[in-house]
């Protein structure tokens, strides 16, 4: 590896931070209005939640192109299409409530999708100019980012949600304003375009050799296991708050503790990943998840989603964080293109499933919340299973499958 200028690298995570704070606000924006918005325009209740899968859903078609783009004309030409759609899909968005059109509301949720993919990979590119010692501090550093996110967002839509006759409309007008702003930070980024490959250079490994490396499977598995699941009780979490009595600010404030917990940690996971090793760091993130499902089993109680919420922010942080660091350690700068792509299109494959598994399990699996709500916890066990597995597995495989990430 060549010597690599941390200076530069530091300045990198710092426009990458505030990108993450402010153009990130829009997601916990979406996350807490998206299905409140959908079911007060879909004729059918199980549906509500569909603006929030097609969100997902567009992330991960767009996720093997994005990083495409990427490769070829740099992160900044990725990141400035994401402001673009983000913009476009809050525009569309706000469109379809002002024609009380369900259609044209979903299809704006499909295009936010490609500003949630380039999103992904503001954590990619804070390793890229990164060296070794320094990789999971800048990951961790810019997903501590979303700490702010997590206190504008909400904030955002208290303000913007009931501001004008028709509900939610203010909130995705806001949302366009938060993608012109923050898109201009990315003039101040300073990462090299990659270099076009020379006819001699190495190809690097098929997606089939990347994908079958164990070190390589096992982070793909926990990453899409970690986002998944948090989606999954995050999606159902304020149709659950509302369904139990509680006021829908109730609701959004769950949401704000919740994304506080996934991002305070970040302050400290690389260190911690960096002293005990990444393994440990990403199987204590699965015990945290299982912890946040019990806890919200065992009632509905204000506090009950307030606990939950926070265990699931900080198992999500752990899992997360900790399958990042393992990725990006585990293939070469000329296989980032392939692999990153075929990484997010993974993830947000499984995450697009438990998006729609959310509304489907919250709203059609009982006759209450409290039954649908169960149900979105209980679902959690055997994909925690899966992964808890799939890191045993890898501790057993020969020392060169599974060194340790700094």
């Amino acid at each position: 590896m060549h010597d690599i200028d941390d200076k530069k690298a530091k300045r990198n995570v710092a426009v990458l931070v505030a990108a993450q704070a402010l153009l990130g606000a829009q997601m916990p924006m979406i996350f807490t209005v998206g299905g409140l918005a959908g079911q007060s325009l879909a004729s059918n209740a199980c549906l509500a939640t569909l603006p929030i899968s097609l969100i997902v859903l567009g992330s991960m078609m767009a996720a093997t192109p994005v990083s495409a783009i990427m490769q070829k004309w740099g992160r900044r030409a990725g990141f400035m299409l994401g402001a673009t759609a983000g913009a476009t899909g809050g525009a569309i968005g706000a469109y379809g409530l002002y024609l009380a059109s369900f259609p044209v509301f979903l299809l704006g949720s499909l295009i936010t999708g490609i500003y949630m993919s380039a999103h992904g990979f503001y954590r990619f590119a804070a390793a890229d100019t990164a060296s070794e010692t320094f990789r999971p501090k800048a990951i961790s550093y810019v997903m501590a980012g979303g700490l702010l996110s997590a206190v504008i967002g909400p904030q955002l839509v208290k303000v913007t949600s009931q501001a004008m006759v028709i509900p939610f409309l203010g909130t995705y007008l806001a949302v366009i304003g938060v993608n012109v702003v923050g898109s201009l930070l990315f003039l101040l980024l300073n990462i090299p375009k990659p270099k076009a490959p020379a006819a001699d250079a190495p190809r690097g490994r098929t997606r089939w050799e990347l994908i079958t490396t164990p070190r390589i499977l096992v982070a793909v598995i926990c990453a899409m296991v970690s986002y998944a699941l948090m989606n999954l009780v995050m999606t159902s979490t304020p149709l659950a708050v509302v369904g139990c009595g509680f006021e829908q600010n109730s609701a959004a404030d769950v949401v704000t503790s919740h994304v506080l917990a996934m991002y305070i940690p970040s302050f400290f996971t690389g260190h911690l990943i960096a002293r005990f090793g990444v393994e440990k760091i990403m199987a204590a993130g699965l015990v945290i998840l299982a912890g946040a499902g019990a806890v919200a089993l065992n009632g509905v109680e204000l506090e009950n989603f307030f606990i939950a919420l926070v265990l699931l922010g900080l198992g999500w942080n752990f899992g997360f964080i900790g399958a990042t660091t393992m990725l990006a350690g585990a293939h070469e700068p000329h296989e980032r293109g392939r692999m990153q792509g075929l990484n997010d299109l993974l993830v947000f494959g499984g995450v697009t499933m438990a998006s729609l598994a959310s509304g489907g399990l919250m709203n059609c699996s009982g006759g209450t919340a409290q039954e649908g709500w169960t149900a979105v916890n209980m679902a959690m066990g055997p994909f925690l299973m899966l992964a808890g597995g799939a890191l045993l597995w890898l501790m057993f495989q020969p020392e060169q499958g599974r060194t340790r990430d700094t």
